[in-house]
């Protein structure tokens, strides 16, 4: 299918780049993805000799600085300005993602973050952008931010997504599935959200509630059309417009051309649901809460798989009101910002599997800040 004239498809091969060469993450042991003294596999001036490709990159580093614990590692890995975006709020320095780092590293001494699958574009004239998808286990032994060590298991999962130029990472979305983390070290979500609540007001953050979020102009209804200026590829663009049209359409019905039958979904919560069926109830479960969200794609990119199709990853933001019933409880009235992220493996047209990381303890957060800047 040739993609419509309005969506910016890139030449192949990119600068820089070999193309069909790069690995991927997935069927292979980490040995195998980060071999010692691999050839260079792609473009990567101005990056670490030792780095054969991106994905080499994103995932060798990772596991060096959070695995063998080689935190200053950082040091020539990220800018002096570095910029990380959480549902926490910013962290505007390197400085400060060392000592985030060994924070969270001090907690879970025992965890182990392995690489699910890396999505990317870009090359090295350009720089790049990655997607990362990490399920993160361990055991909950040291006190932290969490509080006192309960010892037990835990599994999650993280998306980041990096902008990175010449070995350097300049700006990063992170997302982490910290419910999942709490329900299974038997905590209580309600005090962890006013625990985080509290360290958020006492650096002067407050929730502002801007009103209408522009879904709805006036009395229009909402846009017709979905706004393709992000997609790459007519993958990218067809899955910007079911979204579209699912998500603030408000055409939940969509859902079930889009997913294979035997769809698996992997979800907050550490979720395994099957099926479309099971796929609508979560994702009404969500707009239930948040009846009046918009939902906003910010960045996509696609890459082909050996598994067949193509993987996609979406990094999104939705902004409403808690104005409903469902995943989020009793309504509050406050101003909700979720900031997700999504992987999808399309084969033969139809989402076959689909990663979703939020973090549920941010919105419930956002709620409890919510009540003290009423108050």
């Amino acid at each position: 299918m040739t993609p419509p004239d309005h969506v910016p498809v890139p030449s192949s091969p990119e600068p820089g780049q070999l193309p069909g060469q790069v690995i991927e993450v997935e069927r292979r042991d980490y040995v195998d993805i980060v071999p010692a003294n691999a050839p260079r596999r792609q473009g990567m001036r101005g990056f670490d000799p030792e780095y054969a490709d991106i994905v080499d990159y994103i995932v060798r580093c990772t596991h060096r600085i959070w695995d063998e614990r080689d935190i200053g590692l950082i040091y020539t890995h990220y800018t002096h300005n570095a910029v990380m975006y959480t549902p926490y709020g910013g962290v505007y320095n390197r400085e400060d993602v060392v000592r985030d780092t060994i924070q969270r590293l001090v907690t879970f001494p025992e965890r182990r973050g392995m690489a699910t699958q890396v999505i990317w574009r870009g090359n090295d004239v350009d720089g790049f952008y990655t997607s990362h998808l990490v399920t993160g286990s361990g055991r909950h032994t040291q006190f932290g931010h969490f509080g006192k060590p309960t010892g037990r298991p835990f599994v999650s999962r993280t998306i980041a997504d990096c902008m990175v130029f010449e070995n350097m990472i300049y700006r990063e979305w992170l997302v982490s599935d910290n419910m999942a983390l709490l329900l299974q070290l038997g905590l209580d979500p309600d005090a962890a959200a006013m625990a985080r609540e509290t360290e958020m007001a006492d650096r002067g953050e407050t929730v502002i509630d801007i009103g209408e979020n522009r879904r709805l102009l006036g009395q229009y209804p909402p846009e017709s059309e979905a706004d393709l200026s992000i997609a790459h590829t007519e993958t990218e663009a067809d899955t910007l417009r079911w979204m579209h049209a699912a998500y603030n359409q408000r055409m939940f019905g969509r859902l079930k051309d889009v997913y294979a039958p035997n769809v698996q979904w992997h979800g907050p919560r550490m979720k395994e649901l099957y099926g479309p069926a099971a796929v609508l109830h979560q994702t009404l479960a969500l707009f239930g809460s948040i009846p009046d969200a918009a939902f906003m794609p910010q960045h996509i990119c696609s890459v082909p798989t050996g598994e067949g199709g193509e993987k996609v990853a979406i990094r999104w933001v939705m902004e409403g009101h808690h104005i409903g019933y469902g995943l989020l409880g009793v309504p509050t009235g406050c101003r909700l910002l979720v900031m997700g992220m999504t992987h999808l493996h399309i084969k033969g047209g139809k989402i076959v599997d689909e990663w979703v990381v939020y973090d549920e303890l941010a919105l419930r957060t956002q709620m409890k800040l919510a009540e003290i800047t009423k108050g």
